[in-house]
């Protein structure tokens, strides 16, 4: 009896994993490579949003906040977004990446703190402190402190220096990494705190629980919430030029809106090597700084 209940529990227990497996492949035949647009601002890590489909509450909505807090936005409202990847977890949840699945994946680039080591007292400054203290000549006294305070202030600023040499560089750097996690996309886990059901492991159950949050288009499964279509105005283009202009562009994109850069300047902060380029348009004056290629910020001025 036992063995009959145990075989029965084993064979329950493979039938999730091999389904899980082969409908994965269907999820990703039905949504990689696919165009969606999100509906909530979404964070700019790995850690993504967590959505519980089957909760009273699916969403936590200050749990969102904070990641957006912490890390940026990398997908606003309304923005769309290619699906770079459908994963099925085990049996806890399904991963539904959206523009490289967001920062903090194996692989991403975070770079080193720049820590400032600073200079203790030389072996010149303790044998003139050593001499100040045997000497009894009092102007000899007083030259040789001159030139221990000499010393000292120099270390001091030497040591200062590179503080603050080491203060720009942790700031360049967490500039870019801000600008790598806004291009490397987000994510949504979609969990279960049961195991999950059968019928999400489907292309219209991943849309069904993520419809209040995503708009699929046109295949969007009958009985979930519909998206507003956003309405173009023919009479309001889409922004162009200076108004486009966003961190996180590209050299050519920002050269597409602006044009050539009439001039363009390098300069080091720490480890890091960044280039200034000045565009005029429209009466402006648009100073950008490029770390890597990347539009890291920008000062627009009337020319």
């Amino acid at each position: 009896m036992w063995r009959v209940v145990l075989g029965a529990a084993l064979a329950l227990a493979a039938v999730p994993r091999g389904a899980a497996a082969q409908n994965e492949g269907a999820l990703r035949a039905a949504f990689e490579g696919r165009t969606v647009t999100v509906r909530i601002d979404m964070p700019a890590t790995s850690q993504g949003v967590d959505v519980y489909p089957l909760d009273a509450v699916p969403l936590d909505v200050r749990e969102v906040a904070q990641r957006l807090k912490d890390n940026g936005t990398a997908l606003r409202i309304g923005q769309q977004a290619m699906v770079t990847k459908v994963v099925v977890k085990k049996n806890s949840h399904i991963e539904f990446q959206l523009g490289g699945g967001g920062y903090g994946t194996l692989g991403d680039w975070s770079g080193s703190t720049v820590n400032a080591v600073a200079a203790g007292e030389t072996r010149a400054e303790k044998a003139l402190r050593d001499s100040i203290k045997a000497t009894s000549d009092r102007g000899q006294r007083q030259r040789m402190q001159r030139e221990l305070d000499a010393q000292r202030s120099a270390r001091e600023r030497e040591n200062a220096r590179a503080a603050a040499e080491a203060q720009q560089a942790n700031a360049a750097r967490e500039t870019l990494l801000r600008a790598k996690r806004v291009e490397s996309g987000s994510r949504f886990n979609v969990r279960f705190r049961q195991g999950i059901p059968p019928e999400q492991l489907t292309p219209e159950g991943v849309m069904r629980a993520l419809a209040r949050w995503v708009d699929f288009g046109a295949a969007t499964p009958a009985g979930a919430p519909t998206a507003t279509p956003v309405v173009k105005d023919d009479a309001t283009p889409a922004a162009t030029g200076i108004a486009a202009l966003r961190k996180g562009l590209l050299v050519e994109q920002v050269e597409a809106l602006l044009g050539p850069a009439s001039a363009v300047g390098e300069s080091r902060e720490g480890t890091l090597t960044l280039v200034r380029r000045t565009y005029r348009r429209d009466g402006m004056q648009v100073v950008g700084r490029f770390v890597n290629d990347v539009l890291i910020d920008f000062a627009i001025t009337p020319r």
